[in-house]
């Protein structure tokens, strides 16, 4: 026999007393918090990273997957995505939103002046208009800054001393990063100091980088400075490949270069900057204010070398500097 019951008669009866401890029970249990994480490559390209920041979260009593969720956006250094994506991340209720490189912060900080933000960049905060100041950096927003931009002296006169002979400098900046202004400001100086010549290439783009090469070349470039962009980060084997056909040292930012087979990297120590990260917003989550956060200007660097790139270009690396690496990869 079938029983028809009345639609309206079915939803009034699930309304009252013997559903209604059940759903009572359910609304009492604690949600996870979760945290909106605006990255520029994939998950498996920045793993290092990524562990620092968890093994810093976690040593705060919060677990990925336990008692707290990390809701990880890439935009794969496709930054007109930027925008949207911190958007999304708003309207899903996000407790904290990680933003890392420039574009990403700008983009978290233009969607939200409440939900806190915990950036890492490259930049200078205080003139990218991100944070009042660096000890109070007010409003809902905190974090590690690198300065990248001002280490253009150094990388440029490292790689003339591992290349001796090298005069001419060629320079691929991404004119998508907002932190590209202040290294095309400062990198060129730097290097006219030391006598060099500067040719600037800009790419944002996997042919952009081939072009930029090209051009390279075509001004007889001896050597090779590449800025400090997360889509580079993306694109570094496509990066040290081209370096390698061209037969043109190169130095870069990030050790994740030499690691991958590139000639050599100074820079800031990034997994220790993720740590701070990790730490700030672990912070965040146990009731500290960002605005109560002074900015961490990281003091930690770091100079890596990799031999066999070095032997393949025919450059012997002098034991002075092999002495100051912080790691030599064999």
């Amino acid at each position: 026999m079938t029983i028809d019951i009345d639609r309206r008669q079915f939803i009034s009866a699930l309304s009252g007393a013997g559903v209604a401890w059940p759903l009572t029970a359910r609304a009492q249990q604690p949600t996870m918090p979760v945290i909106g994480y605006l990255d520029f490559a994939s998950p498996e390209q920045t793993k290092d990273r990524l562990a620092a920041f968890n093994g810093a979260l976690s040593g705060l009593g919060y677990v990925d997957g336990k008692n707290v969720v990390i809701d990880h956006r890439s935009v794969f250094g496709q930054y007109d995505r930027l925008p949207a994506m911190a958007a999304d991340l708003v309207q899903s209720r996000v407790a904290l939103m990680i933003a890392t490189g420039t574009p990403a912060v700008l983009a978290a900080k233009a969607a939200s002046a409440t939900i806190p933000i915990v950036f890492t960049t490259a930049g200078d905060p205080v003139k990218l208009g991100i944070v009042a100041s660096l000890s109070r950096p007010g409003g809902n927003i905190t974090g590690v800054a690198f300065l990248v931009g001002e280490l253009g002296a150094k990388q440029f006169g490292l790689l003339h001393e591992l290349a001796p002979k090298a005069v001419s400098f060629g320079l691929m900046l991404n004119s998508n990063n907002q932190q590209a202004e202040n290294e095309l400001k400062n990198a060129p100086a730097a290097a006219r100091t030391l006598g060099l010549e500067v040719t600037v290439a800009q790419a944002s783009s996997e042919g952009e980088i081939e072009t930029a090469f090209e051009s390279f070349v075509q001004h007889h470039a001896d050597a090779v400075v590449v800025g400090a962009d997360g889509y580079f980060t993306s694109r570094r084997e496509q990066i040290i490949a081209l370096a390698a056909r061209h037969g043109l040292p190169a130095i870069y930012a990030l050790r994740e270069f030499v690691e991958a087979g590139g000639l050599m990297s100074y820079g800031t120590d990034v997994d220790d900057a993720y740590r701070q990260a990790g730490i700030y917003t672990g912070r965040i989550l146990k009731g500290d204010k960002p605005s109560d956060l002074p900015v961490v200007q990281s003091t930690k660097f770091e100079l890596v070398i990799n031999l066999k790139t070095a032997k393949t270009l025919g450059l012997t690396v002098p034991m002075t500097l092999q002495a100051a690496a912080d790691a030599v990869i064999e």
